[in-house]
This record gives C-alpha cells, structure tokens and sequence, in this order.
C-alpha cells in the first residue's frame, strides 16, 4: 500500500495539471479558427482574435461587429497586433511543445493533428483526430470521412442537414464556451449552449432549440400566409396601376386625337376667314380702283374741254371782227354741264369691317368649340362625383345647418358661442367645411347658389386659421371663387380675377384633382366651365368649404345647397 499511494499521487498531480493547463489553453484560443492566437489583435469591445481571422470574418459580413458579443462597429477598426498577449502567446506555445497530447487540442478538449485555422477535426475520432469533411445540424457533430458514412447510407441519418465544417463551426458553437448551440433562452430570445444555462442563464426559462424551432416554424407558416395575402394584394394593385396607365394611354390618344381636331377645326376656319377676307379685299380694292378711273377720266374729259375753250377765247380776245367777237361769246362763255367736283369727296379704302367680321366669326367658333370641350370636361367629371355633407363641429355660431347636413344659412342669432380652445370652429367668418377629408384623387360636387348677391365656395386645408379675421386665398390654405354685392363672380386668387360669364351660374359645380394640383368650378347647368387654379401644393388633407355671407338688406338671405350631381352617366346619384 505504502508504494501504490505515492503512485497515486503523483497521477493525482497530473492530472490536476493538465487541468490547469487545459483551462489556461482557452485563454489563447481564437474563437473563429478555434486554434492558438497566430497575430492576436484586439476589438474596440476587449475581444481578441487571430488577425487573418477577424479580416476574413469581416470580409464576409456586411455589418462590421464583434463575433462574440455582437457589438457593431461604424466603421471598421484599425487593428493593430497586441504585442503583450502575443509574447504571451508564443510563451505558452513554448510551454506546449514537446508535449505531443496537447500540441493541438479540439474543443472539446481532445489530442489531434496539426490543422490549419480553415480545418476543423472530426468529433468523433478518439484518437488523432482526422479534418472533418462535413458537420451535422442535427446531430451538432463534425464528421470525417470515415465517420460521415452512416449518415449517408442510414434512412434515418441520411434526413440530416449537412453543412460546412468551418461554417458550422462559427455559427452552431458557442463563441463563450464551444460547445453546441441547442437551446434556446426564451427570455433574451437567443440559442445558448449548456454552459451558458448553466451560467448567466441559470434562472431562465428555456427550451430545446428543435422545440423552439417548431414554435418558429408555425409563426413562419403565419407570417408566410400574411405575406402571401400582402403580395395578392399588391399584385391587384399593380394590376390595378397597369390598368390605369394603359387607360391613360388610351386618353392621351384620344385627348391628341380631340386636339388636332380641335386645332385643325381653328385652322380651318382661320385659313376660310383669311381666304373670304382677302377675296373680299380685293372686290373692295377693285371697286375703288373702277370709281377712281371713272373719276379720273371725267375729270380728263373736262380738262379738254375746258382748254378747248381756253384757247377759242384767247383767239377770240385777238379777233379785229368786232361781229364775230359778238356772235362767238355767248357760247364759249356758257357754263360747262357737269359734275360739281367741290362736292366730290375722295377717300382711301378701309377694310376693317372685313376684318372685324372675320374676327368675330372665329371668336363664335372658339365659342363654340370652348363649350364643346366644356361639355367632355363635365361628363368626365360626373364620374367623380361624391356625397359631400357639413361639419357642424367646424360651423360658425352664426350659421343654421339643415338636419341632413346638405344646406347652410345665416341664423338670426348667435348660437352659445365655442370654448376658445376649440380651433375646429370658424367664429368670426360664417363659414364652414364639409366632412369629408380628401388626401388623394379626384373628387366632384355642386351647390346650388341661386339668386344668392354673396357667397363663398371652395376647399380649404385643414390647418386653415378659423379665428377672426380670414382672407381667402391660395396663400392662406383657401382655393375658391365668391360673388359680391350681386355682381360678377372673382376668383379668389392673387390679385382677385374677375370673372366675365355669359350668365351668372345657378348651381356651381367643384371638381379637385389632388394629384394633378387642381381645382376647377363650372355651371352645371350650363356644362362650362368658369375657373380653374392650377399648379397647387396640396401637401395635407383638403376640405368643401362654404360661406353664404351676411344678409343684405333683406338679400342674400337663401341657404346653400349640395345638390346630385345631375347629368352625369349616373343619372342624380352621387
């Protein structure tokens, strides 16, 4: 007994060093190539890796970041080798040499071979391990030649996913402790190893990576599914949006076809116009030209005669035959019968009537074929028609909305007056807005006007100032046209724009086209147009706006009404 005990010790003291320098061994192993640091260099973050290692690893990622604790780095870090851990580093590998079971070790602690830091040895050879040829996810093992047989030839292992050793070995293993990444922290929702269960994640709740992964694959199968809804969606969008364009292809060709009519039609007429008007020019000129020949060979005709006489009476005036003088006289000096040319006025030809009747025979076609398109506008529009109703949140105290929200006047007194934070109210201005909030698209309605002398319509923003004194124009958020006082109708533009109209609408349509920055206003019972503001910034939700002003006098005191679109291909409806 007294001569094994000492034996035991001694293997006793072996082993607790060989402990101690396995233990120590991982302090000098890179985690990328799993082998002694070759060039250690040190991360930003205190991590250290073999420098070949970490410019591959970066290389291949498109985020520069530690391969340990995942830190991100802006821009990749100039590296620059430790010196310190590197002489510690070839100390150590001093220390190991000569002893050929710790010369290389796996890591899981096994002698091997010389490897390179792109090789990875087979977990299953006890015994100077051979380089792996494949590595298992299922299995969390890497296998060389020999031992990869059977998961090529059983059924059950051959269902086993294979990978890249080297691969396998940066993503499936711990970088704190090697080992297999195959469970799963429910907590920080990251894969962990046995170790790290063991430790920082002794009191958390966690679960088997296949078990995990069924949990996973079930939210995949919904997000998979929601997915495919969004893209059915889109696809009927994009289907959608080609129709569109294909339809605003066949407008363009239509809208090109209708304006080389339209322009061919005004060239006609002009070249017409010019053709009679030259033809008629020239009968006038003509006309001139025979009056004034006319003149002129009577007027050459009593030149003659009249020097005619001029010279008998200079013969007569030297006659010496006193009989002759007599008898000859009464006759020369008789008045001439012909023109009185005192009264005889000569002009030069004038050819504005020619020209005016030209003029306003091109005038009634442009007329015409102005009242032509408006009628296309109009039956365009009708299709965009929509319900439009009053907001009463938005109404000044002032005004009297009807109980379906379609007509406004002026109340004969004020209702109890708004809290002064309410900002959707008009208080001074009788104004209000209608419900409805347009953010895209095109959109038409009309109001009945009537005989009204005063009236606003329009849209407005929705960040418009409703608080005492407004002016409506396009600078303050308003894009409308008014009438005044029982005259003309203005556009409330900058300067204002009077309006000239053949007669003053009864019913105002208001067609917005939010895309196209637009907003336009015809009579819709005479199907023209009156005004449109073109080349707005409509940057937030737009609103109807109408004002039917104070009372004048006794006038003015109608309400306005949104009325059916009537005409359209909808017939009344909206």
């Amino acid at each position: 007994m007294e001569t094994e005990r000492p034996k035991f010790s001694r293997r006793l003291h072996t082993w607790r060093k060989n402990m101690a320098f396995a233990l120590s061994e991982e302090q000098f192993r890179c985690v990328i190539c799993l082998d002694i640091f070759h060039n250690p260099v040190s991360t930003p973050c205190g991590h250290n890796f073999c420098l070949g290692c970490i410019k591959r690893f970066w290389d291949t990622r498109h985020r520069t970041e530690c391969p340990l604790c995942k830190e991100a780095f802006k821009t990749r870090p100039e590296l620059r080798i430790n010196v310190g851990l590197k002489d510690i580093t070839e100390k150590f590998k001093e220390s190991i040499r000569g002893r050929p079971a710790y010369k290389k070790t796996l890591r899981r602690g096994m002698p091997l071979k010389d490897f390179s830091r792109d090789e990875v040895p087979c977990d299953s050879c006890t015994v100077n391990p051979a380089m792996a040829m494949k590595s298992c996810f299922v299995c969390q093992l890497s296998y060389c030649c020999e031992h990869l047989k059977p998961h090529l030839s059983d059924p059950v292992l051959t269902q086993h996913s294979l990978t890249d050793p080297a691969t396998f070995a940066t993503s499936h293993l711990c970088r704190t402790h090697n080992k297999p990444l195959n469970k799963f922290c429910k907590r920080d929702q990251t894969p962990i190893c046995i170790k790290c269960r063991e430790s920082e994640h002794k009191h958390h709740e966690t679960v088997s990576i296949e078990k995990e992964s069924k949990k996973v694959r079930i939210q995949i199968k919904k997000i998979e599914g929601d997915f495919h809804e969004m893209v059915q969606a889109r696809l009927c969008k994009l289907k959608d949006i080609n129709a569109s364009a294909e339809s605003s292809k066949i407008n363009k060709e239509q809208e090109i076809e209708k304006s080389i009519q339209v322009v061919t039609r005004v060239v006609s007429v002009i070249e017409k116009n010019q053709a009679s008007l030259i033809a008629e020019i020239e009968r006038k000129q003509e006309a001139a030209d025979a009056t004034e020949a006319r003149l002129r060979q009577e007027l050459g005709q009593e030149i003659v005669e009249l020097q005619r006489r001029q010279s008998e009476l200079q013969l007569l005036d030297h006659t010496d035959d006193n009989l002759h003088l007599l008898q000859c006289f009464p006759l020369l000096s008789a008045p001439m019968l012909g023109r009185n040319w005192s009264e005889v006025r000569v002009h030069t030809a004038s050819y504005m009537g020619p020209v005016r009747r030209a003029f306003t025979k091109l005038v009634e076609v442009c007329h015409e074929l102005e009242k032509k398109l408006s009628a296309e506008e109009m039956s365009m529009v009708y299709q965009y028609a929509v319900d439009v109703t009053l907001d009463p949140v938005t109404a000044s105290g002032w005004l009297c909305l009807s109980a379906d929200g379609k007509q406004v006047s002026l109340s004969q007194q004020q209702k109890k007056p708004p809290p002064p934070d309410d900002h959707r109210r008009f208080d001074s201005c009788v104004s209000v807005l209608g419900k409805q909030c347009f953010t895209s698209g095109r959109h038409y309605w009309v109001v009945q006007v009537g005989d009204k002398t005063d009236w606003d319509l329009g849209v407005a923003k929705e960040s418009i100032n409703r608080k005492g004194t407004i002016t409506v124009h396009p600078d303050n958020g308003y894009w409308a046209v008014c009438r005044r006082r029982g005259g003309s109708l203005s556009a409330c533009a900058g300067p204002s724009v009077t309006l000239r109209l053949q007669e003053t609408p009864q019913k105002v349509g208001v067609f917005l086209d939010y895309e196209e920055g637009s907003v336009s206003f015809y009579d819709a019972e005479a199907k023209t147009h009156i005004y449109t503001f073109s080349g707005c910034d409509f940057n937030e939700p737009l609103y109807p706006y109408l004002n039917p002003c104070l009372h004048d006098n006794g006038r003015n005191t109608a309400p306005l009404i949104i009325c059916p679109v009537e005409g359209g291909e909808n017939g009344g409806a909206f």
